[in-house]
């Protein structure tokens, strides 16, 4: 008996559980272990000797008059989750097990409690990596159906686009400077302009549009933008740009850079209801470790930086930790979408750049575009285009285009430009025309990829396969990934995204009849807005 004493003693001090010895009839605590002793932060003599119900950990957890009629009813209660708090009012959660069984000529309960704090705390981690993983779920999806979508609509819709920006350009033209009507065509004009940027907000963000990345100056980008911009603020608002010296090149689109800056000068905007002041500037950075460490995403080294800063009403931490977040926005019902700021991350992340944010409640907010500086000399067509007079052409070309008012308006634009102009409304008939044409023969077809009958790729290769040296310029309003797959983006290969305006069609057309290559991002470049001027000028 004294060997099973000690052996038995020497498990109860030990053991890594809480043991709590009573008396089955009283509920009277006998004894108790060194570990629950530890756990709950009360003296072997504080405990022994006093009812359960008499120590503040458990008076509160259940009733202890219903658990001992329990015990003795069915001899063993078990509790998964039962809260006890410390000496030092913490609080443990413990696994609670009590068992009635008789010592001697007595009935005894020997209670084992078990601290599952971390157990439940990975319990917890784990239901909350799962709820993350199902948001990210839902957000996939949700990304998902806006691409359909995006892809869907983006044929129809720029076609649209097209037609109204092309026929506000014509009319801009046709009337005299001071003719009041100016203005309302510039409206027109400027409308489009915005659904235009909306379209492609969707499509950049759904990730439907790749960007097409060239050498650019960051303070030439933002000089292109600086007369739009200033029509976007209101007249109380004081906008000042910094342009940096001599800063670096970046490799970016430039019709996206503009995206980003426009966004972030809306969102300032919106933030200085009463007025305020708005400076954007450049310049030279390069982060370090540290900056990296501090700010998830950033990668050390040299870098180009676009600041918007504004006094405006700042942002809470709460706003800050939902930012880029798509669909998230503080601005009234019908005030905004929600994706500004989400393409702009985008748009950065597609170009290897980093966004910093820096607010505060009352004080303004500070948002810094990081883009990777590199050491290519710029592209061409980065370079300022001059003002001058569109080029004219004598040669005969063909424009096959299935809607109606897209076919009405490009050739009405390429004959005021003096060329000789056929056209048709798929690739079908298309073949058709060129068979019957008695002039002068086609030099150049401007054609839509994604027709009825016959699509413009295979048109193209039969009409080809008869008249090699015939140059070939597609446009499509589908999105990229729909083009690729019809294998038209490739190297060499012109190709004009709509919509597109009169001047970049006309100046095109005119590269393509001269050249023997077009190098396929000039072609985005230009009908991304690339040259303020020429979308101007007709």
């Amino acid at each position: 008996m004294r060997a099973s004493e000690l052996s038995y003693r020497r498990l109860f001090e030990a053991a890594k559980d809480g043991i709590l010895i009573l008396e089955a009839n009283t509920g009277r605590i006998t004894d108790v272990n060194p570990f629950l002793i530890d756990m709950l932060g009360f003296s072997h003599s504080e405990m022994v000797g006093k009812t359960v119900g008499e120590l503040s950990p458990f008076k509160d957890v259940v009733s202890n008059q219903a658990m001992l009629e329990r015990l003795q009813k069915d001899g063993y209660i078990r509790y998964e989750d039962l809260p006890l708090e410390t000496r030092d009012g913490r609080h443990v959660a413990v696994e609670f097990v009590s068992n009635v069984y008789q010592a001697g000529d007595r009935d005894v309960i020997q209670c084992n409690i078990r601290d599952i704090t971390k157990r439940k705390q990975a319990e917890e981690q784990r239901v909350v990596e799962s709820q993350q993983m199902e948001a990210q779920f839902v957000e996939a999806q949700k990304m998902e159906v806006i691409g359909q979508l995006a892809s869907g609509v983006a044929h129809d819709f720029n076609n649209i686009l097209a037609v109204i920006m092309g026929y506000s350009d014509l009319i801009t033209s046709d009337l005299a400077p001071d003719n009041p009507l100016q203005k309302y065509a510039e409206e027109i004009r400027h409308a489009s302009e915005r659904a235009a940027g909306l379209a492609r907000q969707l499509l950049v963000f759904s990730r439907k549009q790749t960007l097409p990345p060239i050498i650019l100056d960051l303070n030439d980008e933002v000089k292109d933008v600086n007369k739009m911009l200033r029509q976007l603020i209101d007249k109380n608002i004081e906008m000042t740009i910094v342009p940096g010296k001599q800063i670096g090149h970046i490799k970016a689109d430039s019709g996206y850079v503009g995206q980003v800056l426009m966004n972030l000068v809306v969102n300032a905007r919106d933030a200085m209801p009463s007025g305020g002041k708005l400076v954007i500037a450049t310049s030279d950075v390069t982060l370090d470790e540290n900056y990296a460490r501090a700010h998830t995403g950033a990668i050390p080294g040299d870098y180009v930086m676009l600041s918007v800063s504004d006094t405006g009403i700042g942002m809470t931490d709460e706003v800050k930790a939902h930012l880029f977040k798509a669909f998230f926005t503080t601005k009234p019902k019908g005030k905004g979408t929600g994706l500004g700021l989400a393409t702009c991350q985008t748009i950065v992340q597609q170009s290897g750049g980093h966004i910093g944010v820096y607010s505060e409640v009352g004080k303004g907010t500070t948002i810094k575009i990081y883009f990777p500086r590199v050491e290519q000399p710029l592209d061409v067509v980065a370079r300022p285009i001059q003002t001058e007079p569109l080029p004219r052409g004598t040669e005969a070309l063909l424009v096959v285009e299935d809607e109606p008012s897209v076919r009405q308006l490009v050739s009405g634009v390429l004959e005021a430009q003096g060329y000789k102009v056929l056209s048709a409304p798929n690739g079908q008939d298309a073949l058709h025309v060129v068979r019957e044409h008695k002039g002068s023969p086609v030099r150049l077809v401007v054609t839509d990829v994604i027709m009825p009958l016959m699509d413009g790729k295979e048109m193209a290769e039969r009409l080809k396969t008869t008249y090699p040296d015939l140059k070939i310029l597609f446009t499509s309003g589908y999105t990229d990934d729909t083009i690729a797959r019809n294998g038209v983006l490739e190297t060499g290969v012109g190709f004009l995204p709509k919509p597109y305006t009169p001047a970049v069609l006309v100046l095109k057309v005119r590269e393509l009849l001269d050249s023997e290559v077009v190098p396929h991002h000039e072609t985005e470049k230009e009908a991304s807005g690339a040259s303020p001027t020429a979308n101007r000028t007709l």
